[in-house]
Formats: structure tokens, sequence, C-alpha cells
């Protein structure tokens, strides 16, 4: 009976650790899927995880800020030389140091949340020397909610 014991318990413990191998291999594999998914260019390429950003519906006078990244996936630094806003409303920034091929790099935007009570789309123009499409746009858009009236005290 000690036998039949010991060797199910040791059956039991061999099919556990060979079920964490298996999840740390499978791990693994999408790994490498996910880094080698970005197609590489000659020279210096910009790719974005999302061209448009969407607000949805923010308050009035809220933060405007928000973020696109991308990534360089090229195989020479991406310059940004410039980035503009479609109007006055929304102020873009970049940095001006190159992104090295494979690294990240992020233009920030800031929408003017003050210009309330109306739906928006506005678009980033952004100029670089990346390989085939020197010139990007971007779109931001949403609705910004009315101000709320004064209270009279």
């Amino acid at each position: 009976m000690k036998k039949l014991i010991t060797l199910s318990i040791a059956l039991l413990a061999f099919s556990f650790s060979n079920a964490q191998e298996t999840t740390k291999k499978t791990t693994k594999k999408t790994t490498k899927t996910a880094t080698s998914a970005l197609p590489k260019v000659e020279g210096a390429g910009m790719v974005f995880v999302s061209e448009t950003i969407d607000y949805g519906t923010v308050a009035a006078n809220s933060d405007g800020k928000r973020e696109f990244v991308f990534t360089n996936n090229g195989n020479k630094p991406l310059i940004i030389t410039n980035a503009s806003g479609s109007c006055g409303c929304t102020v873009p920034t970049y940095s001006k140091e190159p992104i090295a091929p494979g690294a990240k790099g992020v233009i920030g935007v800031k929408y003017d949340t003050s210009r309330a009570g109306q739906p928006f789309t506005k678009t980033v123009t952004i100029t670089s020397n990346a390989a085939g499409s020197p010139s990007k746009v971007l779109t931001i858009k949403g609705t910004v909610l009315a101000a709320a009236p004064a209270t009279k005290s």
C-alpha cells in the first residue's frame, strides 16, 4: 500500500512540474512573436501604437494632455524636425533628441478643454526623417461637456 501511495505522489509531482514548464515555454514564444511583429525598414522608421486618440467625453477645463507612443522600427536614428497642430487649441510636444533604432518615443498633445459644449476632431502633423513617410498625420477627437452654470449665493 505504501508503494502505491508513493507512486501516486511521484506521478502527481511529475505532472505538475511538466505543466509549469509548458506554460513558461508558451510565454516565451508569445514574447518573441510580439517583438518581431514590427516591420523593419531601411533608414529611420516610425510606427505608432495608435494614430488616433479618442478623448471620449471630458469635462470642461479638465486635463487635455495625451500621448502618442511610437517605435523607431528602422536601422538608423529617427529625428523629428517638427510637430504642428491644426489649430491653436492643439499643442504638440516632442523630443528634440534622436530616437535610436528599436527605441520608443512619445508625441505629447494637449487639447484646450475650455472650448466646451461641442465635439472636436483635430490633427497633429509630424515631420521627421522617417523613410517612405517623412510626414505623418495623427488625429485627436472627443467631446467637451458644457461648463456647469455658476450658482448664485
